[in-house]
């Protein structure tokens, strides 16, 4: 039996989420929105019966057992685990710093026998589920060097908000990185254990976001990720070597691509399709097209995402469908699927990032196994502003 889903968000991922889930055969029953206005308007646009800018309304509705968090990084802890709390299912998105998301890890440990996953949709995207196959499988032999690349328009909104502030978890680091930081631990198998990295910001001001307001977030990132040896793949050597560039200053078609490499060949996933080649081959050869056609990018939901939440949703429903109770789910379908631990994990590389971009070292990447003296964090906070 398929749980009601409450969804909240009146963004791109969450206008696309509820035909997605609708199609699947889902019935979202509840809509939450930062204002009255934005969930009335968004909730009469797509047919959903309920809307509130109250969290608790839509946590205690009685029909609501699935809940879909997509908001502003700095809101998502405080719905998780309260959702997790009552006993509600819960899909979300990243949360804004490390330490927010300990806390949604002790929740889930709390309650095991709830769904609690980040909905990084990449895992899902056909091209990387047959990517992680083929590396199992020996294609590119040892694997070598990952490599990727997001190029693209500016991430921020027409108006200021969180988007544009590093620290509410705005900018190419935290919103797209972080995805490429845990789509690569899972294709590899292995975690980052240093990382070097250089955060730009090039646009503080345009025509919308002017005055005393700057953005602090960053439009462009690269960075390096030395991954443990213990990999998919790595044999015995020193580690997989990772890098990844983001650039958010770029006019024109959006690129998104994934290259792994190893002794015998590479593999690379441009958009939603994967390529591969094996040393001494005649060329490159496509492995896997997308069976929906080349498609178009919705407004602010690259394709590669938008069809890797498409695959999520159907992954969803199989984990639901076949239980009596509409909250009991198998965990089967939905193995793939980021944990609230690799969510801890992969804000603690982020953060281990910035970190290095501000002291131009190599830094260690250690998470967390207690929640830190909050007296602390701010000392430190202030001694960084005071440099």
């Amino acid at each position: 039996m398929l749980p009601g889903v409450g969804v909240f968000g009146t963004g791109s991922t969450a206008r696309m989420l509820v035909p997605l889930l609708r199609g699947e055969g889902f019935e979202v029953r509840a809509l939450w929105g930062r204002s009255e206005e934005e969930a009335r308007s968004l909730a009469q646009e797509l047919g959903i019966p309920f809307h509130t800018s109250q969290s608790d309304d839509v946590l205690l509705h009685p029909d609501v057992d699935l809940v879909c968090i997509y908001i502003s990084p700095p809101l998502t802890r405080q719905i998780a685990v309260k959702a997790l709390g009552i006993g509600k299912n819960v899909v979300c998105e990243k949360a804004a710093t490390a330490v927010d998301a300990f806390k949604m890890v002790t929740a889930a440990r709390y309650y095991p026998q709830l769904l609690s996953i980040v909905g990084n949709a990449l895992r899902f995207l056909p091209a990387f589920v047959a990517m992680r196959q083929l590396l199992a499988e020996g294609y590119v032999g040892e694997l070598q060097v990952c490599d990727a690349r997001v190029y693209g328009p500016s991430l921020l909104d027409q108006s200021y908000g969180w988007t544009c502030e590093e620290l509410m978890g705005g900018g190419g680091l935290h919103t797209v990185g972080s995805t490429l930081v845990d789509l690569l631990s899972h294709l590899t198998g292995a975690r980052a254990i240093r990382v070097h990295g250089l955060l730009r910001t090039f646009v503080r001001q345009n025509g919308a976001i002017r005055g005393i307001r700057r953005v602090t977030s960053d439009d462009f990132c690269f960075f390096q990720m030395l991954m443990g040896g213990s990999g998919r793949g790595t044999g015995t050597g020193s580690g997989v070597c990772c890098t990844v560039t983001l650039n958010f200053n770029m006019p024109g078609a959006f690129v998104h691509e994934v290259m792994v490499v190893g002794s015998a060949g590479r593999l690379i996933a441009r958009g939603t399709e994967l390529y591969g080649q094996r040393n001494g081959g005649n060329g490159e050869e496509l492995l896997l097209g997308d069976s929906e056609g080349t498609g178009q990018e919705v407004k602010d939901v690259p394709l590669p995402h938008l069809r890797g939440l498409g695959s999520m949703v159907k992954a969803l429903k199989d984990a639901f469908q076949a239980q009596e109770e509409r909250r009991s789910w198998v965990r089967g379908p939905v193995a793939m699927a980021s944990t609230f631990e690799d969510g801890l994990y992969v804000q603690t590389v982020v953060e281990a990032v910035k970190r290095s971009s501000r002291s131009g070292e190599w830094e260690s990447v250690e998470v967390m196994t207690q929640e830190p003296d909050p007296n602390q964090n701010l000392c430190e906070a202030l001694q960084r502003n005071k440099n």
